[in-house]
């Protein structure tokens, strides 16, 4: 397995936005820590990068209010739903915003929480060559996990770059385990761009 980044491999950025940075309604500790390897990754030659962004009506069905599990957050149009400041976007070739429809979730870049409704993004990757993604940013447990099992599920060489996401609720040891015996490889960012930049 060879780390060296080539235009078949795309870099997703999993929901690195306000409102999940440590003092947001859903802050994920360590999130603000994720763009000193995240942003150097950007500038590897990924065929391309895509960032994801949670985008949900008021009152969405994932609420607390709405008997959901989560506090409010990302919520289309406000502060909180942009992507971090920290965050380098002049590589970001493709902004994705998932979780729109009210009465459902969506964890995985990929496709809806029902498996019914899917976000174009397979196409859009098989579209421009690429067979591998690198999966980083929050939360590992929930919306990076997903994404990674989606990718391996439309046949793409997947890897979870542990040190360049963080955990909300769940061991990141556990979740890791889990993904791998599903299919999910994981590499160190630090390890990817030592590879790149040697």
């Amino acid at each position: 397995m060879s780390l060296r980044i080539t235009a078949t491999d795309a870099l997703l950025i999993i929901d690195m936005q306000a409102d999940f940075m440590p003092g947001g309604p859903l802050g994920v500790p360590g999130a603000d820590g994720l763009p000193a390897l995240i942003n150097p990754l950007c500038n590897l030659p990924f065929g391309a990068i895509v960032a994801t962004q949670d985008w949900h009506p008021a009152g969405h069905v994932s609420f607390v209010g709405q008997g959901g599990p989560w506090p409010a957050h990302c919520v289309a149009g406000t502060p909180g739903a942009d992507l971090s400041p920290a965050l380098a976007q002049g590589h970001i070739g493709v902004v994705l915003r998932k979780g729109l429809h009210p009465a459902v979730d969506s964890y995985s870049a990929f496709e809806d929480n029902d498996h019914t409704s899917r976000t174009g993004l397979d196409g859009l990757l098989k579209g421009r060559g690429i067979t591998r993604v690198f999966v980083v940013g929050v939360a590992l447990d929930y919306c990076v996990a997903a994404t990674a099992r989606d990718a391996v599920r439309a046949g793409f060489a997947t890897f979870i770059l542990p040190d360049a996401c963080r955990a909300v609720r769940q061991a990141p040891a556990s979740v890791l385990a889990a993904l791998g015996k599903e299919g999910v490889d994981q590499a160190l960012a630090v390890n990817v761009l030592a590879h790149n930049l040697a």
